[in-house]
C-alpha cells in the first residue's frame, strides 16, 4: 500500500511541475503582434484599393455624361467657357513657315505637316506651335499652360492627366494670358486651377471624339518628330511673310483609315463663345506661333 501511495503521490508531483511549466512559459507575444501587425497592414492596403476603386467608379460615374454619342455628338457645349472655331482640314506649312494664327494658343488652322508626338508627352519645354496644332487634328487634346503661373503641385496634377495618356499632350506656353489652356481641333478652355473639373470634361468630351476632330484614326505616334528635341517655341509675333489663317497648302495624302478625305469640321456659326474667351482679330497674330 505504501508503494502505491507513493507512486500516485510521484504521479501528482510530476503533473505539478508540468503545470508549473506549462504556466510558467511566457506567451509568444513578438508572434502575436507580428500576426496582428501583418492583418493590419493587409487590411490597409485593402481598404487603400478599395477607396481608389471607389473613387474611380465615382470619378467616371461623374464623367459618363461628358462621353459623346449619337444624340450627344458634342458634350463639351455644356462645359462653361469653351470656345469654339470652324477651320479647314488638311492645310500644311513646311518647317521654315509660320501661321498668323488668330488664338494663342491655337486651336486648328493651317499647320506643319509633321505632327508632335501626342502620345501622352509631357514635354519640358515649349514647343513650335504649328506641330503642336497638327496633333490636335489627329483628335489630340493638348495642355498649355504658363510656366511662370504653374509650378509645383499644379504642375504635377496636370502631368499626371497627360503622362502615358493616348492621344494628349502637354508643353508651357511662355506668354499664356491664362495659367492654363486646353486645346482640341475648333475647341479652347481656358482655366485658372489645374484643380478645375472641367479640364477632365473637356478631355472626356473631346479626346477623339469622332463627331469633333477631321482626321478620324490618325495616329499620334510621329515617327518623323524628335520628342526629345522638338522644333522650338517662337516667342515673337509672326511677321508680314506668315501663312494667313486661310492660306497652307492642301493635304493630298492623308486619310484616315477608311480611305475617305477627312471631313472639315463643322460648327454653326455664331455658336456660343463666352466673352472672355473672344477671337483676336487676324490682325494681330499672336506670339508663339
Amino acid at each position: 500500500m505504501t508503494s502505491g501511495k507513493k507512486t500516485k503521490a510521484a504521479r501528482s508531483s510530476v503533473q505539478a511541475a508540468r503545470s508549473s511549466v506549462v504556466a510558467s512559459k511566457p506567451k509568444p507575444w513578438g508572434t502575436i503582434i507580428a500576426v496582428i501587425a501583418v492583418l493590419g497592414l493587409a487590411g490597409g492596403v485593402f481598404g487603400y484599393a478599395y477607396t481608389r476603386i471607389d473613387e474611380k467608379n465615382q470619378r467616371d460615374a461623374a464623367l459618363a455624361k461628358w462621353n459623346p454619342t449619337e444624340e450627344n455628338k458634342d458634350p463639351s457645349d455644356q462645359i462653361e467657357g469653351v470656345v469654339k472655331q470652324e477651320y479647314a482640314a488638311g492645310k500644311h506649312v513646311d518647317a521654315t513657315q509660320r501661321v498668323a494664327y488668330n488664338f494663342s494658343p491655337p486651336f486648328g488652322g493651317p499647320h506643319d505637316s509633321v505632327w508632335a508626338n501626342c502620345t501622352g508627352v509631357v514635354y519640358s519645354s515649349a514647343v513650335r506651335t504649328e506641330n503642336m496644332v497638327h496633333g490636335l487634328e489627329h483628335g489630340a487634346v493638348w495642355i498649355a499652360y504658363n510656366p511662370d503661373q504653374v509650378s509645383g503641385q499644379a504642375l504635377d496634377t496636370l502631368k499626371a492627366k497627360v503622362d502615358n495618356q493616348p492621344y494628349t499632350m502637354m508643353s508651357p506656353y511662355p506668354g499664356l494670358d491664362k495659367p492654363i489652356s486646353l486645346q482640341s481641333w475648333g475647341h479652347q478652355l481656358k482655366l485658372e486651377s489645374a484643380d478645375d473639373e472641367r479640364i477632365d470634361q473637356f478631355v472626356q468630351s473631346l479626346r477623339r471624339n469622332q463627331y469633333t476632330y477631321p482626321e478620324i484614326g490618325a495616329t499620334c505616334d510621329s515617327a518623323t518628330f524628335n520628342v526629345d528635341s522638338p522644333p522650338p517655341f517662337v516667342a515673337e509675333a509672326p511677321g508680314a511673310d506668315a501663312v494667313p489663317m486661310e492660306g497652307g497648302t492642301q493635304a493630298t495624302d492623308e486619310m484616315p483609315q477608311d480611305g475617305q478625305p477627312a471631313p472639315q469640321v463643322s460648327t454653326p456659326a455664331g455658336s456660343e463663345a463666352p466673352a472672355t474667351g473672344a477671337s483676336a482679330p487676324a490682325s494681330s497674330a499672336p506670339a508663339g506661333s
